[in-house]
Formats: C-alpha cells, sequence, structure tokens
C-alpha cells in the first residue's frame, strides 16, 4: 500500500551548489539520493514530495559541505505479505510473468496462475490456460496477492517479490469480469428455481 510520511534525515549540501536556494538543493539532494531505493524499516521510496523544516547548517572540519538535518514529506510503497494489489504485466515468459507494482517488478510463476497447465505463446507473448484458453498477456491488468518477499536495501533490483492469482477475487480484469458474469448467471438461475418451486406448490 502507498503511504505519504513525513520523516527526517541529515542531508549534505555540496560546495558548488551553496548560495542557491536552499529549500530546493535540499529537495534536489533527497530526490537524488532517495528515490527508488529501499528501507525495510520505511518501504520503497517512490518521490520526496517536500522540504518541511530545515534546522541549522553544520560543517564538518576537512569537507566543504554543509549539513542540515531535514524533515521532509515523501510517498512510499509498504508491502507486506498476503497483501491484494493492483498491477501491470509488463513482460511474459516460460516460467510466468512480470508484474510492475509501480516502482518495482515482481514475479507471478506459471505455477501461481491457475490449477490448469499453462502453456507459453511465445510469438504472441502470452501464458495461456490449457483447458479454459483463458491467458495472460503483456499490458494486462491484474489483481494479484503478494506470498513472498524479500527487499534488498543495498540492489534494489535484487530485491524478489512473488504473486499469486490462483486464489477467488484474483486474476486479470477480463477474468473477474468473466467470474462476476458467471456469478450472475447463476443467481438468475437460483431466482428462476425459486420461483418454479413456488409456481408447483
Amino acid at each position: 500500500m502507498y503511504y505519504k510520511m513525513q520523516l527526517a534525515d541529515k542531508v549534505r549540501v555540496p560546495p558548488h551548489r551553496l548560495g542557491e536556494d536552499l529549500t530546493r538543493v535540499l529537495l534536489d539532494v533527497l530526490q537524488d539520493h532517495l528515490e527508488g531505493s529501499i528501507d525495510k524499516e520505511i518501504g520503497i521510496f517512490i518521490a520526496i514530495t517536500r522540504v518541511l523544516k530545515i534546522g541549522e547548517g553544520e560543517i564538518i572540519p576537512g569537507d566543504g559541505a554543509v549539513y542540515y538535518d531535514v524533515d521532509f514529506e515523501a510517498v512510499v510503497l509498504r508491502l507486506v505479505i498476503q497483501e491484494v494489489l493492483e498491477g501491470l504485466v509488463v513482460e511474459t515468459t516460460s516460467f510466468g510473468a512480470f508484474v510492475s507494482l509501480g516502482p518495482i517488478d515482481a514475479m507471478l510463476h506459471v505455477s501461481q496462475i491457475s490449477d490448469e497447465y499453462i502453456n507459453y505463446d511465445e510469438k504472441n507473448a502470452r501464458l495461456i490456460c490449457q483447458e479454459s484458453k483463458r491467458f495472460i498477456g503483456v499490458g494486462e491488468p491484474v489483481r494479484i496477492r503478494v506470498v513472498t518477499l524479500s527487499l534488498n536495501e543495498r540492489e534494489p533490483r535484487d530485491s524478489k517479490i512473488g504473486l499469486t492469482m490462483r486464489q477467488s477475487g484474483l486474476g486479470t480484469a477480463r477474468w473477474l469480469e468473466e467470474d462476476m458474469l458467471k456469478e450472475k448467471e447463476k443467481e438468475k438461475e437460483k431466482e428462476k428455481e425459486k420461483g418454479g418451486e413456488r409456481g408447483s406448490r
């Protein structure tokens, strides 16, 4: 889930940026250093939106920079095991699909797509369920659940996030729409049956 947070940090303003608008420089430095990074306690930094408060500057002997205590506002993504999310399929392979969750991609393994056997259609970049012929392709929105989570602070690209859509209420937008129509049809059938029973009494 996405959160707007107020955080604090000590920010180094390099010597060549001294004399510029301090708020702008601090925002630039925070954005350069934090956006796209991961902190296991806080989450994945999406954006640093504004500087809220600037403390007194400190000079460290031997360093021409000035260090400021800064309160700032950030938007972060915090992933939790069993959380249901919406994502977009960005790549398909013979072993599954990569789903973009915004700042980071996660893996939807073929074994987590359906109970059916899955075929990979390389030409059309699609994963196809053998019996129902339902498929997943690049660019499709999906509703998935997080089942494994291993975030790497040093190398965010090496983070591993595992997804599933084998449970009820999960799948591509198309699949969910089809399931909803089937449910409505079942309800209509039940109503007809109830009506028939009343009429025969």
